[in-house]
């Protein structure tokens, strides 16, 4: 293969690569809408909200907490092979998600769903980085920005059709046909790679990042089911994860034969745009996590209906994401991502404005220019990612972008779901004291616990649902401010740090390392 001109299948390729990908990111939104039937006695599996919340973090944990080594497992042993087993074991582990018969089963079935994810998402970007010369990689990085933002979208659609035909073990069934297809797609149309340098492994730095992101995304998914950061399963969690994380830092920076070169991040165009996608997806995920719950409980659509409302902000990607790298390459980096991350920034601070019986149309809009505008930031920072490593080390490279992007995830829907929370139940207080023994506890902890009262009060609970809804709506406000301030940071990081049109464009390092290897 040419490394100047890349593989000839590359364009089939990009497209396996975001077929391969899709169950995994449909997995991670698609579970949102069955929870409520998971939850149910008759229909479901009769799990608590405990039992559910681990439905959902034991795959996050195994997630996060995988994708690094992963990553670097699949530049040693072959990428499509890493890709290929990842997608084999999630295929297995979707089915006994399907079948699960309680809900330890399923939180088991879930955490192996987990580990096959974590093998997928860097491999399909590696390879993609692999069979694309430099100066195709944007736009190729772009498509594929594009179909993961698809994927996010649909996925509370899929389930919720699924749930209105079907029991609620379809929506993992239907990743089997995905599964399969790409199975076969792989075995024909995808060449494997991996690094020529048969350099040494580092089990140290690989088990100190295991240990420390597995530490630091505990205690982060605690604070969502706590609704605070004052806690002791909080705290130590956390600063266990960050001092493991800081000593793999100090160890990758000593060894002779790093599993990751931490030297990478003095790399101003790396170091802005990893940093640019965790702040993008803190803020992006944590407001599309209560939004959810403000289309459901607060507007009263169904499952079907609140997933066709985010249809917009998908279209926003699958306009812009391809077309990000033309407008980079016409503006350069810097202003692109600088006006981006400006748009996110107003879009989310308009949602401080949202009440109760907001017009849908202009929620439809945000949807769509926050869309937009993410297309134009992701794809050109995941670019620079890529491109500030040698070709060898994509599945690296791959894996720091979807680390930071999974954490950012999960601070995002933690920290402000604890913003929400603390203001939902601050206001809540009069109404609860005013109701009988437990059920103004169940009230005060959430709109949904209000909801479900509210409806065994009758005409009653119409005054606690106008209470609760209004408090929820404050409490979207606060989030949405604390969101649009990590932008803003985004914002000005962006502006200073990012190469701009007169950077040069190809890194000297990696235009020999690719020519070696082509």
């Amino acid at each position: 293969m040419d490394a100047h001109s890349g593989h000839p299948r590359r364009w089939q390729i990009l497209g396996v690569m975001v077929f391969s990908l899709l169950a995994v990111v449909l997995d991670q939104t698609i579970l949102n809408v069955a929870i409520k039937t998971i939850a149910d006695p008759v229909h479901g599996l009769g799990a608590t909200q405990s039992e559910l919340e681990w439905a959902m973090n034991s795959y996050t944990l195994a997630f996060a907490g995988l994708l690094f080594t992963f990553g670097v497992l699949g530049d040693r042993l072959g990428r499509k092979r890493m890709l290929m087993a990842g997608m084999a074991l999630f295929l297995l582990a979707s089915v006994a998600s399907g079948y699960a018969q309680d809900p330890n089963q399923l939180i088991a079935a879930r955490a192996l769903m987990g580990i096959g994810g974590a093998a997928i998402m860097p491999a399909t970007l590696a390879i993609i980085s692999n069979v694309f010369p430099f100066h195709e990689r944007g736009r190729a990085i772009g498509i594929w920005a594009a179909g993961v933002g698809i994927a996010v979208a649909i996925g509370p659609i899929t389930g919720g059709l699924l749930l209105e035909h079907f029991w609620w073990g379809s929506v993992f069934l239907v990743n089997v046909p995905i599964v399969l297809v790409g199975l076969v797609l792989n075995a024909i149309l995808v060449p494997d790679s991996k690094d020529p340098h048969k350099a040494k492994l580092d089990p140290i730095g690989v088990v100190l990042s295991i240990l420390g992101l597995i530490s630091l995304v505990y205690g982060i998914v605690r604070i969502s089911d706590l609704g605070t950061v004052v806690d002791v399963t909080v705290i130590v969690p956390v600063a266990v994860g960050v001092a493991i994380l800081a000593g793999f830092v100090w160890y990758e920076s000593r060894t002779d034969h790093p599993a990751f070169d931490v030297r990478h991040f003095r790399n101003p165009a790396f170091s802005t745009a990893i940093t640019t996608v965790g702040l993008t997806f803190f803020s992006a995920i944590g407001v599309m996590f209560f939004m959810a719950f403000y289309w459901q409980i607060v507007r009263g659509y169904s499952p079907l209906q609140s997933g066709a409302l985010v249809l917009p902000f998908a279209a926003g990607q699958l306009l812009f994401s391809p077309r990000s790298a033309a407008m980079v390459e016409r503006y350069g980096a810097k202003l692109v991502g600088t006006v981006a991350m400006s748009v996110i920034t107003v879009v989310l601070g308009a949602y401080v404005f949202v009440g109760v019986d907001t017009p849908i149309w202009i929620l439809l809009v945000l949807g769509f220019v926050q869309g937009g505008a993410m297309a134009n930031i992701l794809p050109p920072a995941t670019t620079a990612i890529m491109n500030a490593l040698p070709r060898e080390k994509a599945g690296v490279g791959s894996s720091m972008s979807n680390v930071f992007r999974q954490v950012g995830s999960c601070l995002g829907i933690a920290v402000l779901g604890a913003i929400l929370s603390a203001s939902y139940r601050n206001d809540m207080e009069g109404v609860a004291a005013a109701l009988p023994g437990d059920v103004g506890h169940v009230a005060q902890e959430s709109i949904a616990g209000a909801a479900g009262v509210a409806s065994a009060l009758g005409p009653q609970g119409t005054t606690l649902l106008h209470a609760a809804n209004d408090a929820f709506v404050t409490g979207v406000h606060w989030a949405s401010g604390g969101a649009a301030l990590m932008t803003l940071i985004g914002v000005f990081v962006v502006a200073r740090w990012m190469p701009g049109k007169s950077a040069p464009t190809v890194i000297p390092d990696l235009v020999k390392a690719e020519s070696a290897v082509g």
